[in-house]
C-alpha cells in the first residue's frame, strides 16, 4: 500500500520567558497507508499543520500524499483541514452546538470546502447514519445533540468528520469516556466505516485493549520521542521497551471475583455512614406525587464507614443522579436519606453546616470543577476556612498537609488550574474534598478521562487514603475493572433501578444478573481479533445493539436480555433473590436456572425454552 501520510523527523518547541528552547516533540516519524490504523499517544494536531498557542514546529515534515502541510501557505492548509484531514476530539458533547440540528453540523464542513452541494451533503451524511448503524437515519439529521445518546453522539461525530470523504481521520480518545457496551457499538461502527471508505486513520489512545481492537500498526510515544513501534500483532504479544511493557501492565484486567479490596474494619460503626431507602427521584418537578422524568425508582443502598461501595451502570442510568440525592443537590420525590442512622433533609439549603461538611463532592470533570482564575492554595483553603474556620498561617500549613496528602509538591500553591496536568487537576479537586474533613465522598466518574496509569494512581492514592482518614466512598463509575479493584461492594444500576448488589467477590463470580453479565462480557481483552469474536456471540449482539428503556412496569432489562420471559419479565416487576448473604439479585429466573445458563451458555443461544417459574410462560428466544 502507499503511503498516504508521513511524518519526517517532526519536532514540536515551544521558548521559555528568557528565550530557551524547549522540545516536546523530538525527531518523531512514521507512515501511515491506505486502509491502515495507525495508533499512536500523541501528535495528532500536526497533521493538519496545527499546533497550540506558545507552541511551534523548528523542523521536520509532515506530509500528505507528498506534500508537507507544514511548508503550505495558510489558506492551503486551510483547505485541508475538515476536507482532506478530518479530526474526532474526545468530547463529543463539547464538539456539537446544541443549539443547531445535528445535519447542519454533519454537513457544514463540506458545503463550506465546496467538496458537496447542500443536497449531496444531506444524501451523505444518510448514507453514513446507517453506515454507522445509527437509529432513523432518514429523520436523524432534524434532531439536536441532547436528544441523542453519548454513544450515538460519538458516531455522529464520525459521520461529520466522514462527509467530505477525507483522506485521513485523526481519532483522539474517542472511547475515553464511553461505557463498556457503547465502547463496543463504536469501535465496531468506526472499524466498518474506516474499511468502506478506504480512508487511513491515526487512533490516539492510551488503552491497548481498545488498540488491539482497531488498529494495523502501533507507535509508542514517551517524552517526545518514538520509543517503539510495529504491527499490532507484535507490540501486543512481544513488546519490546520497558515504557510499553508498563503500558501493558496498566490495562484494565477483566474483572473477576478475587480483584476486590478489603477495608479495614478498624473503622467499622454500628450503623452505616449514608444509607438510602425506598428512593425515588428525577427531574422536572413533582407531578401526581412522582418526578416528571423519573430517573431512579424504589433504591436501597448503605454505606458502611470506610468503605468503598462502587456503583456501575452504563450511560443515563442513574448513577450521578443517586449521587446527586445524597448530596442534596437534588430532593428525592420518595424516600429517605440517613447520615450516621440520623434521617437528612432531602434539600441541602435545608442541612447543617455539619451534614454539608460531612458529604463531599468530587466532581468528573476536574477543568470545570476547578475556578480557572484561583490559585491552588485559595481553592483548597476556601473549604478549610469555611468548614473548620482555618485562617492565616495555619491555614497555610494546612493546604500544604493536603498537597503532601494527594502527592502532589507543596509548590503548586501559587499555580493556577491551568497550569496542571488532568491528573494533577484531579487530585486538587479529591483535596478540596478532604479539605472539609469529611466522612462520606462521593466520587463522579474521576477517573473516566484519565489514561490507564495515572488512573491506577489516583486508584492507589484513593485507596490510601481511605485507609489513613477511615473516609467512605461512593465511587461511581462505568468502568467495571476499575471499581471491581477498588471497592468493597457494588451496586449495579440500570434504567434507574438496583438489578444486582453485593460484595465485590460475589457480584463478579456466577451467578450474574443477565445485565452484570453482558457488562463483563464487554471489558476489551488484549488481544487481536476480541471485538469480531465478541460480536459474533448473539447474545452480546443483542445486548449491546438494543437500546435501554426506561419502564413503569416489568424489569427495564426485558428488551436487552437473552433469558427474558415473555408476559412476565415485561408484565411484573422482578423479585429480589438472595444466593449468597448480602447478595441480590433481581429477576424472574430462579437461582437454578441462572446457574444452569452460566455452565452452559450455548443454551442462550439456542433460546432458552424451560418454563417459567409460574409454569406456564416459555422464554423468549433470542
Amino acid at each position: 500500500m502507499a503511503e498516504l501520510f508521513e511524518i519526517d523527523n517532526l519536532q514540536i518547541a515551544f521558548r521559555k520567558e528568557d528565550g530557551t528552547p524547549v522540545q516536546i516533540v523530538k525527531g518523531v516519524s512514521f507512515n501511515v497507508k491506505a486502509g491502515q490504523v495507525v495508533a499512536l499517544s500523541t501528535i495528532s494536531m500536526a497533521t493538519m499543520a496545527y499546533c497550540r498557542p506558545g507552541l511551534h514546529f523548528p523542523g521536520g515534515e509532515v506530509r500528505l500524499h507528498g506534500k508537507d502541510v507544514l511548508a503550505m501557505e495558510p489558506q492551503d492548509q486551510r483547505a485541508i483541514r475538515g476536507n482532506k484531514v478530518a479530526y474526532l476530539a474526545q468530547s463529543a458533547a463539547a464538539t456539537f452546538n446544541p443549539a443547531i440540528t445535528i445535519g447542519e453540523q454533519v454537513t457544514e464542513a463540506a458545503v463550506l470546502h465546496g467538496t458537496l452541494s447542500q443536497e449531496e451533503a444531506n444524501i451523505r451524511a444518510v448514507e453514513l447514519y446507517r453506515a454507522l448503524e445509527l437509529p432513523d437515519p432518514d429523520r436523524l439529521g432534524h434532531r439536536y445533540p441532547h436528544q441523542v445518546s453519548g454513544g450515538q453522539l460519538q458516531r455522529l461525530m464520525a459521520a461529520m468528520a466522514l462527509v467530505s470523504k477525507p483522506d485521513l481521520l485523526v481519532l483522539d480518545e474517542p472511547t475515553t469516556a464511553l461505557d463498556v457496551t457503547t465502547q463496543i457499538e463504536v469501535l465496531k461502527a468506526f472499524k466498518k466505516v474506516i474499511q468502506e471508505e478506504g480512508s487511513a486513520a491515526i487512533y490516539v489512545t492510551h488503552d491497548l485493549a481498545v488498540v488491539a481492537q482497531v488498529a494495523d500498526h502501533i507507535v509508542v510515544l514517551y517524552s517526545g520521542e518514538v520509543q517503539e513501534q510495529g504491527p499490532v500483532e507484535q507490540i501486543i504479544n512481544n513488546p519490546k521497551h520497558p515504557y510499553t511493557k508498563r503500558l501493558m501492565a496498566a490495562v484494565k484486567p477483566t474483572p473477576t471475583a478475587g480483584m476486590g479490596d478489603t477495608a479495614d474494619q478498624k473503622h467499622d460503626r454500628d450503623v452505616p455512614n449514608i444509607e438510602v431507602k425506598d428512593m425515588t427521584a428525577g427531574y422536572g418537578g413533582i407531578v401526581n406525587g412522582k418526578p416528571a422524568i423519573t430517573v431512579l425508582r424504589d433504591i436501597n443502598v448503605k454505606i458502611k464507614n470506610s468503605h468503598v461501595v462502587g456503583v456501575i451502570g452504563e450511560s443515563g442510568c442513574g448513577k450521578s443522579t443517586l449521587a446527586r440525592v445524597m448530596a442534596g443537590l437534588l430532593p428525592a420525590a420518595k424516600g429517605e436519606v440517613f447520615l450516621d442512622g440520623k434521617k437528612l433533609e432531602a434539600d441541602l439549603k435545608h442541612r447543617s453546616q455539619e451534614e454539608l461538611q460531612k458529604i463531599q463532592f468530587v466532581y468528573q470533570m476536574a477543568d470545570t470543577a476547578l475556578n480557572p482564575r484561583q490559585l491552588i492554595g485559595d481553592i483548597l483553603g476556601r473549604p478549610l476556612e469555611f468548614y473548620r474556620g482555618i485562617k492565616g498561617k495555619e491555614r497555610r500549613e494546612e493546604v500544604a498537609k493536603l498537597l503532601r496528602l494527594v502527592e502532589l509538591p507543596v509548590e503548586f500553591e501559587s499555580r493556577f488550574p491551568s497550569e496542571l496536568s488532568g491528573g494533577q487537576k484531579q487530585r486538587v479537586n479529591m483535596a478540596r474534598a478532604l479539605a472539609a474533613n469529611p466522612e462520606i465522598m462521593l466520587c463522579d466518574e474521576v477517573t473516566s478521562a484519565l489514561d490507564s496509569i495515572v488512573s491506577s494512581n489516583v486508584i492507589k492514592l484513593l485507596k490510601k487514603l481511605r485507609d489513613q482518614t477511615g473516609v467512605s466512598f461512593v465511587f461511581i463509575s462505568h468502568d467495571l475493572s476499575t471499581v471491581g479493584s477498588f471497592a468493597d461492594e457494588i451496586v449495579v444500576l440500570y434504567a434507574g433501578r438496583v438489578v444486582e448488589q453485593g460484595p465485590v467477590d460475589e457480584v463478579l463470580a456466577p451467578p450474574y444478573h443477565p445485565y452484570t453479565r453482558l457488562l463483563i462480557s464487554s471489558v476489551p481483552e488484549l488481544r487481536v481479533g476480541w471485538l469480531e469474536d465478541t460480536m459474533q456471540k448473539r447474545e452480546m449482539a443483542a445486548g449491546i445493539a438494543r437500546g435501554v428503556e426506561i419502564t413503569d412496569t416489568g424489569c427495564p432489562f426485558y428488551n436487552r436480555c437473552p433469558i427474558a420471559i415473555d408476559g412476565t419479565c415485561d408484565k411484573e416487576i422482578a423479585p429480589t433473590r438472595e444466593p449468597t448473604p448480602e447478595h441480590y439479585i433481581s429477576c424472574h429466573r430462579t437461582m437454578e436456572e441462572i446457574n444452569e445458563i452460566e455452565q452452559n451458555p450455548q443454551q442462550i443461544l439456542h433460546g432458552f425454552e424451560k418454563a417459567a417459574p409460574d409454569g406456564d410462560k416459555a422464554a423468549k428466544p433470542v
